[in-house]
């Protein structure tokens, strides 16, 4: 059953059209609150109420290992991707802290991680396979893979449907996934190496160099193919084709996603590849300093809402919108109106 082609929840419009004429109404110059504006109006639209809500936070963080990885495209090695669940399980990372800050639900899935059977509270483990393939001399993942992969980005966004989650951020982990995500973008953009790759975990300019060249191979691979789903298979690493599943599911669903930076900005714009309307339920929270992310937003016609050199991942960027969006929401709803303020409005 190909759920990913079904059609996305329909966008508010008279919900949008009410936030829009309080929006005009309050004690404000019409549009002086810039972004702060039109990030309320759209989540107005995806919520269907004139004062949306930004409330409660669902961060799903997705974990995989890549083949091409083997290769030493990172600076890092890839048991990096493993120690690093068992840092999101207790806390210590990044997005933990941001997570417990703002009281979010935090899920971590291990989508396919190398290394022996493990235990650990916190983490949830739903493998496809221990690592995809060196996408060199094969195919990242067969297409039931893939397919198993999109699923598990489905079944988190349904959790946080059911948990009542009015925002949803997907996060990700693994290894090598900058390479990956670069070969993807070069795919659905018709790019080359060098107009998408960015250091990544910070290589040195000789793996830098051999970086591009193992993108470029992979695109003259792959690059006749011209099917998105295919593409995914190809190149990318069960996690990244997890996030595309959730932001598939969640627009089906009508639940607001925050898209974060670079590698989070490639699997939306294949999500709206596979399904064009998932655009609808679209934020983008930050310009990420990664090499290549203006090109893949510019290919969506998204506006970032933040620009602070940011490039770790993990869904640290988009949670970091998520506490503009809140204040957008709340001021939208608290603000007073020139008539409830007894002040004159423009003539």
């Amino acid at each position: 059953m190909m759920w990913y082609l079904d059609a996305i929840k329909p966008i508010d419009q008279n919900a949008r059209t009410a936030a829009s004429v309080r929006q005009n109404q309050l004690t404000k110059p019409t549009g002086s609150l810039g972004q702060m504006e039109s990030v309320v109006l759209a989540l107005a639209g995806m919520q269907g109420k004139d004062k949306p809500a930004a409330n409660r936070l669902y961060v799903c963080t997705f974990a995989g290992d890549h083949g091409i990885a083997g290769l030493g495209v990172s600076a890092y090695p890839q048991e990096v991707t493993r120690q690093m669940l068992y840092n999101f399980a207790t806390g210590g990372a990044c997005i933990s802290v941001m997570a417990r800050h703002y009281g979010a639900t935090s899920q971590v899935i291990d989508c396919g991680t190398l290394g022996d059977a493990y235990e650990c509270v916190g983490v949830e483990q739903y493998p496809v396979a221990p690592s995809t393939q060196n996408f060199l001399k094969a195919p990242a993942m067969s297409h039931e893979q893939c397919l198993q992969a999109l699923d598990i980005g489905k079944m988190s966004v349904e959790q946080a449907v059911q948990q009542g989650a009015d925002i949803y951020i997907a996060g990700e982990m693994g290894i090598g996934n900058t390479t990956a995500s670069s070969a993807l973008a070069g795919l659905l953009l018709g790019e080359r190496a060098d107009g998408l790759t960015g250091l990544g975990t910070g290589v040195d300019d000789k793996t830098f160099t051999f970086k591009k060249q193992v993108i470029n191979q992979a695109i003259d691979l792959y690059q006749d193919k011209n099917d998105p789903l295919v593409y995914l298979q190809s190149v990318a690493g069960f996690e990244m084709v997890a996030m595309v599943g959730a932001y598939l599911r969640a627009a089906q669903l009508g639940l607001p996603v925050i898209v974060g930076g670079f590698i989070s900005a490639v699997c939306a714009l294949c999500a709206t590849r596979i399904n064009p309307d998932v655009r609808e339920y679209m934020l983008f929270s930050h310009k990420s300093a990664e090499y290549g992310n203006q090109k893949v937003l510019d290919a969506m016609n998204a506006v970032p809402l933040i620009d602070l050199g940011l490039r770790l991942g993990e869904g640290t960027g988009a949670t970091t919108a998520f506490g503009i969006i809140q204040l957008a929401c709340v001021v939208h709803a608290q603000m007073a109106t020139f008539g409830e303020a007894g002040v004159t409005d423009k003539s």
